[in-house]
């Protein structure tokens, strides 16, 4: 099963303020234990929202709103993609992650959706479609 683990923004991310060098390196070997046991398929930090928009779509209409956003608690400072057998494998490691935020962090685990769980809304053809777009993308 594919998870995404969302690490929730802080005071500090939002201010853009950095890891230490002793934080970094415990990151990066938590990344390296993630990719040798094969869990890890993607991850990045994000900066803070004041370099971010959002679109409001309302109907056909767009609205772009410029960061900083408030409620810094709803708010994402990155993310991991790990492929896992299961949602206790992925709190698992995710009890193994180093804390970079200084005050205390929080993650949040989010099972992706799988092809299967769309039932027949999903027709062949369309799943088909899907699965081309996917091999497409992942070329880049």
């Amino acid at each position: 099963m594919r998870v995404m683990v969302i690490v929730k923004a802080s005071a500090d991310s939002e201010k853009g303020v950095m890891p230490t060098t002793e934080e970094f390196a415990a990151m990066g070997q938590f990344n390296e234990e993630l990719v040798k046991a094969g869990i890890m398929l993607a991850g990045d930090g994000l900066k803070p929202s004041s370099a971010g928009k959002r679109i409001r779509q309302e109907g056909s209409k767009r609205t772009v709103i410029d960061g900083p956003f408030s409620e810094t608690k709803e708010l994402v400072a990155g993310y991991w993609i790990w492929q896992v057998k299961s949602m206790d494998e992925a709190v698992e490691w995710a009890r193994r992650c180093p804390n970079t935020m200084r005050g205390g962090g929080e993650l949040e685990i989010r099972p992706f959706y799988e092809v299967e769980d769309f039932g027949d809304a999903l027709t062949p053809e369309l799943r088909e479609k899907e699965q081309q777009l996917r091999a497409q993308s992942a070329k880049r």
